[in-house]
Parts: structure tokens; sequence; C-alpha cells
């Protein structure tokens, strides 16, 4: 006989079973229902949470200032997401009135080469990572992740009880895989963003592959591709495909220029997926998925943001030799800047003259992040920077 489908008082009580199993106290599935219920009011949520930290950042800014902290990108949605919100807009009173959801999950399946049910949509992809957290770490399982790294991942490994373990990068600021396998031999979850945040380095393939090959059963590789249309490196889209046990996030926040919109995609093999569900709810917002549908339908898009971006980064580092200034090459629409000083003095005096810069990694104590901002943004943050440096 078929079984009787799951009420939501059933599958509540399935889900805290589980986490009891997994080695949660009481007080710990509390800490998780903190996440499911309101996870971006979490102080650790997404990229924005942090920027709040730097100076100026939580009151409104002058029509002048130049705010290159949070890995933004100043050219905002393309013309053609502009124009499909502004057609969605008048159906908002709907959840999915044309079946937005469903486009969106179909058009990144045509892109990746992946079945959609390789595929699940979110607002963004801080939601995705933190359930993934939730799914794959616990007590008895561990985060391990690289240093200096995101750190919202490590942020809700220890909100939920998880211990975490942070690997310094290399000398050339890759992960170190091998270090990385040997921190917990019996991790739950390795995350890697690739390029990395901060540094915007790259971590070679043959590296993720050999973590994959080598890791501890049943653990799995969280690798964040938030930046990675700003590389020159291949989308490893292709490890999902392969059923690896691999969760990729990607989003549209960055070389999309939808941040303030929000979408993004979960993509792995459809039983780690599944994983990720108990950990929230709700619809998406159908502007989101809009905008997302048709910007990847726009033809040259990604190649021809790629170019502005590293222009621009390519002449902030030409200003920055002829300073003399130390920098870490990076791929991404951010870099990390040696100030020979704590870097938040840096970023208190840059404020000062109305250039916002980001934040300062524990591991690198006297950098500071800097995003890459427009041409006439960047001339101005080199005006500001050399005064300050002076």
């Amino acid at each position: 006989m078929p079984q009787p489908a799951a009420t939501p008082s059933t599958a509540a009580t399935s889900f805290a079973q589980d986490a009891l199993k997994r080695g949660f106290s009481r007080r710990q599935l509390g800490r998780i229902a903190a996440i499911v219920s309101g996870a971006a009011a979490m102080p650790f949520y997404n990229e924005y949470a942090f920027a709040q930290r730097a100076p100026g950042m939580r009151r409104a800014m002058d029509p002048d200032a130049v705010r290159i902290s949070s890995n933004e990108n100043p050219l905002g949605p393309c013309a053609e997401a502009c124009e499909a919100i502004g057609a969605i807009a008048k159906f908002g009173g709907r959840y999915s009135p044309h079946n937005e959801q469903g486009d969106f999950i179909q058009t990144v399946a045509a892109v990746e080469g992946l079945k959609p049910e390789y595929i699940s949509a979110y607002a963004g992809s801080s939601d995705p990572l933190h359930r993934t957290v939730c799914a794959f770490t616990s007590p008895t399982r561990s985060l391990v992740m690289g240093d200096p790294g995101y750190e919202a991942p490590a942020r809700s490994a220890e909100f939920i009880g998880a211990k975490v373990y942070q690997v310094p990068l290399t000398k050339d600021y890759r992960h170190d895989v091998k270090a990385m396998l040997a921190a917990d031999p019996n991790a739950g979850l390795y995350y890697i963003c690739n390029p990395n945040n901060p540094t915007g380095t790259m971590t070679p393939r043959e590296d993720i592959e050999y973590l994959l090959a080598n890791k501890p059963k049943d653990s799995i590789l969280l690798l964040d591709e938030a930046y990675v249309h700003f590389s020159n490196i291949t989308p490893m889209s292709d490890l999902a495909a392969s059923d690896k046990d691999v969760v990729i996030l990607r989003t549209f926040s960055k070389a999309y220029g939808m941040a303030g919109i929000r979408a993004g995609q979960a993509m792995g093999r459809p039983d780690l997926l599944a994983k990720l569900r108990p950990y929230g709810a709700g619809m998406l917002p159908i502007t989101g998925l809009a905008a997302a549908t048709t910007s990847m339908k726009v033809k040259d898009l990604i190649p021809q943001r790629r170019k502005i971006n590293a222009d621009v980064r390519a002449d902030v580092f030409e200003f920055m030799d002829a300073k003399k200034i130390e920098y870490v090459p990076s791929q991404g629409n951010f870099f990390m800047m040696q100030c020979n000083r704590p870097g938040g003095e840096v970023a208190q005096a840059m404020a000062k003259e109305k250039i916002y810069i980001g934040r300062v990694w524990k591991a690198m104590p006297t950098y500071v992040r800097v995003t890459v901002g427009t041409q006439a943004e960047m001339d101005k943050f080199k005006t500001a920077l050399v005064k300050v440096m002076a």
C-alpha cells in the first residue's frame, strides 16, 4: 500500500529526530531553527551583512561617495533584465504566475548542460550556502575551509555547534587541498570559494578533483563559484553533472549586477539538493527570476562584463605597481591591498576621503580588500590612496 503523505507536524518531527541523531543538542537544534526561520537577519548571512561593519556603511552616503566595499557590480542589471522586471512587476500579486521558477531552471539547465533536477533556484547564493552547512556539518562532522576565506560558512557552522578548521592558503594563495584533507579525517563539508573571497585567486581544477577523490566517505565539497564569471577558468558545473559529491553555488549578484534583486542557484545530484530543502521555505521573487532568466539569454553579456572588469582592474594594478603598493593578483572584481600597517586604519582614512573600501581578515591583518568599481570610481580611489598612503 502507498504510504500516507507526511504532514507538516510529522515532517518537523522527522527533521528534529534526524538532527538529534547527527549529534545536535536540543539547544543547537534551536539555533538551526533560527537559521531556518530568519537567516537573512543573521550578522553573518551574506556579503552585505559583513560590509555593514565597514566605515560609514551604517548611514546614508554622500552623493559623491565611492562605495567599493562589498563586491557589488556598479554596472547593475543589463537593460534587458530591467525590461523583464518592468514587464513582470504588475503580476507581483501572484507567486509564480507564468512558471517563472520553472523557466529559470530550464534556462540554467541549457546553459550549464545539466538535467533540471540537478538545479535548485534560490534568492542568491547565501541561502543555499547556509543550508548546505546545516545539512552536512554537525557537532560530529566539521567544516574545513581556506584561510583567509569567505567568513559566512564558518560563522554559520560555529553558530550551530560544528567544529571549523581554517587551513592557511598556499604561498600563491591557492587552497591547500592536501592540508585541508589532513585537517580532519571525519569532516562533513569542505568549502572552496573559486575565485577565493577575499584574495581573488584561483584553485586549479586538478586540486579540486584531488580533494574529491581523497575526501572522507559521505563528506561533501561546497564549491562557491560566486565570482567565476570574472575569471578566465571554465566553471565546473560538469562535476555536478557527473554525480560527484559536490554542491556548486552560483549567484546573479556579481557579474550579472543583481545584488539588490536576488537570484541564484545550487547545482548537484538530486539526493544532495534534497538534503537542503528542510532548512528553509518560501517562494522566490518573480522579478529576480525573470531578470536572471533574461540575462542568461543576452549574447556576450558575461564576456563583455569580464573585459570591463579586467581592464579597470589592470589599470589599478598598473597604478599600484608605479606607486610600489603591493597587492594580491586577482581574477575577481576585488583584490587585497598591502597597507604595511593595520588595514583597518587605511580603511578608516579612506572613508574620511569618502572612499569606502572593504574589510580586513585576521590571516592578513595589514591587507584590506578593495572592490573594483567603475573607471571613474577607481580614479577617485587612486587619488585618495596617494593621500592616505603618504
